[in-house]
């Protein structure tokens, strides 16, 4: 199965970018960046397990091959980075192996076509156990965005809008890429890091890392159609379900306040998608939001906790 596949791929990845070394020897073999100037290499990997990350006798396998590749990729935007090449590997249930595959890999060719990935190589199993995939992410950066480095003052700002993503966003989110290409044109980005277990978890992750907290204007957390949707439902409000539903894979990010002022001044067309200002960087460690008066209230965190339930 493995080297029929092999061939197979070989033929579909011919309208991928390439690197020196491809799919078919031991190792892929990818030439430096040719900009050079300082530019660093960035990887990133995750894998997905049916039953526990998608339903395989309810979803598309294409769209989960989709997933697969564009989680990683929204981690390489949150660095700021640009994707150059992924390693995929697939662990495969025995029966109907080849099918599973050209299925998954109908959507990881999808997406990596739409983000101008090359497809290195990686590995394909078939074992007694259910689908996994896993993906490893490559790409170069010059001077990557990282957790720590928000600072006391700045603006938090958040692309998109959030809440409700497992009525299907999940499955086919859009990596912020062209959006942190755009957005390096504009500002000096401190910090930043996606939404993959929940809004208020991944800032609180930031914050932590940065040894900072936050002051946050709850009205202004942009809720999707698919939060109110669900809160119809659910029990739960909208902004509860944006606070806390997770892959919503959209990015967190803080800028000094001069920045702050010149991409709010940018419209959406501008930087690919819908930014809004959520709140501010404090010295006081936490989430806060200010109620009656001047007085702050601590507000705590909720998500995708990997391990444990969700909180």
């Amino acid at each position: 199965m493995e080297q029929s596949f092999l061939a197979y791929l070989r033929g579909r990845t011919r309208s991928l970018p390439s690197v020196a070394v491809g799919i078919g020897d031991d190792a892929a073999v990818i030439d430096p960046p040719a900009s050079g100037l300082g530019a660093q290499q960035v990887a990133c990997t995750d894998q997905i397990i049916d039953g526990v990350d998608f339903d395989s006798q309810s979803q598309p396998l294409a769209s989960v091959g989709f997933k697969s590749i564009a989680i990683n990729l929204s981690d390489i935007a949150a660095m700021g980075a640009t994707p150059t090449a992924a390693l995929v590997t697939l662990a495969l249930p025995a029966d109907n192996a080849t099918e599973i595959a050209g299925e998954v890999y109908e959507g990881i060719l999808e997406a990596c076509g739409q983000f101008n990935v090359a497809i290195a190589g990686g590995d394909i199993s078939t074992y007694d156990g259910p689908l996994a995939i896993s993906v490893c992410l490559l790409g170069i950066v010059t001077d990557p965005w990282l957790r720590s480095c928000a600072q006391e003052g700045d603006a938090i700002f958040v692309t998109g809008a959030l809440g409700g993503s497992r009525l299907g966003h999940h499955l086919r989110p859009t990596p912020r890429i062209e959006f942190a290409r755009r957005l390096r044109q504009h500002a000096d980005v401190h910090a930043a890091i996606d939404i993959s277990d929940g809004f208020s978890l991944d800032l609180d992750r930031m914050l932590a890392a940065s040894r900072v907290g936050a002051e946050l204007d709850m009205d202004r957390i942009p809720l999707s159609e698919a939060a109110e949707a669900m809160s119809a439902n659910s029990g739960r409000t909208p902004l509860e379900h944006a606070w806390s539903d997770g892959e919503d894979f959209e990015l967190i990010f803080t800028t000094n306040e001069s920045d702050a002022a010149k991409i709010e001044a940018l419209s959406a067309d501008d930087l690919s998608v819908k930014i809004t200002r959520v709140g501010s960087v404090v010295g006081r460690t936490g989430l806060w939001k200010r109620i009656t008066g001047s007085k702050l209230e601590r507000v705590f965190p909720q998500g995708y906790v990997h391990g444990e339930t969700d909180g």
